[in-house]
């Protein structure tokens, strides 16, 4: 078992997207989102399954045929490896989630 005392120590990766990795395993790693008003995830991609849960706020995911789909506070989603898409927050409050990687993403920045 390994326990990580201080997990919750932000980077911000891009202007108003901050990222905190909390927990990193063989086989997955668990990350906290948070994202202020008009912040962005800028289009990309990655050979990680990502799974999450919007806690507060709403993210608006820009896939990379052009659809949309917001995601709730109490909602989930999942993004396919390789599966292109953006990320926003067009509410007027921060967003906050938590995704799961698999494999673990041991760097929280999705530009590695």
């Amino acid at each position: 078992m390994q326990y990580v005392p201080d997990a919750f120590e932000e980077t911000e990766v891009e202007p108003g997207v901050y990222l905190a990795q909390l927990a990193v395993g063989e086989e997955m790693s668990v990350q906290h989102l948070r994202m202020a008003p008009g912040a962005r995830v800028p289009e990309h991609s990655h050979h990680h399954e990502q799974v999450g849960f919007v806690y507060e706020g709403e993210q608006t995911f820009v896939l990379g045929d052009g659809e949309t789909v917001a995601v709730p506070a109490g909602g989930s989603y999942s993004l396919e490896s390789g599966e292109v898409h953006a990320a926003e927050n067009r509410g007027e409050g921060p967003l906050r989630a938590i995704d799961v990687f698999s494999p673990p993403r041991a760097d929280p920045n999705w530009l590695e």
